[in-house]
């Protein structure tokens, strides 16, 4: 049973900055695929960013030169640092296992329970 563990969330103002962090523990694999969806109010959840088990990443087009999705070293430890926040980037950010497949991150069922970002206008 795979658990993710997601930290770093809170509020910030519109121009800041904030670091997410997600442990996955419990993988058949040593390293995985993994990647950053977020769900804001009253929409569906969507991909922010994803890093293959080999380091190749990809990411949403309106977070591309704000926010860098990188791992720790081989392990399944993944962070999300975001620069220069917008309030529509507001929402709960999930932290997911997936696969990589022909140069895009799919997901899958592992998700951990979310931390909450906030910016203010």
């Amino acid at each position: 049973q795979v658990e993710l563990v997601e930290s770093g969330g809170g509020l910030v103002q519109a121009g800041g900055s904030l670091r997410l962090s997600c442990i996955a523990d419990g993988s058949i694999y040593s390293i995985n695929s993994m990647g950053w969806y977020r769900q804001a109010p009253g929409k569906q959840r969507e991909l922010v960013a994803g890093i293959s088990d080999k380091g190749a990443t990809t990411y949403r087009d309106s977070v591309k030169g704000r926010f860098t999705i990188s791992r720790e070293g081989t392990k399944n430890i993944i962070y999300l640092q975001m620069n220069g926040l917008k309030p529509e980037d507001t929402a709960v950010y999930y932290c997911n296992e997936g696969v990589w497949y022909e140069g895009s991150y799919i997901g899958t069922e592992y998700w951990g329970k979310g931390t909450l970002v906030t910016v203010s206008s």
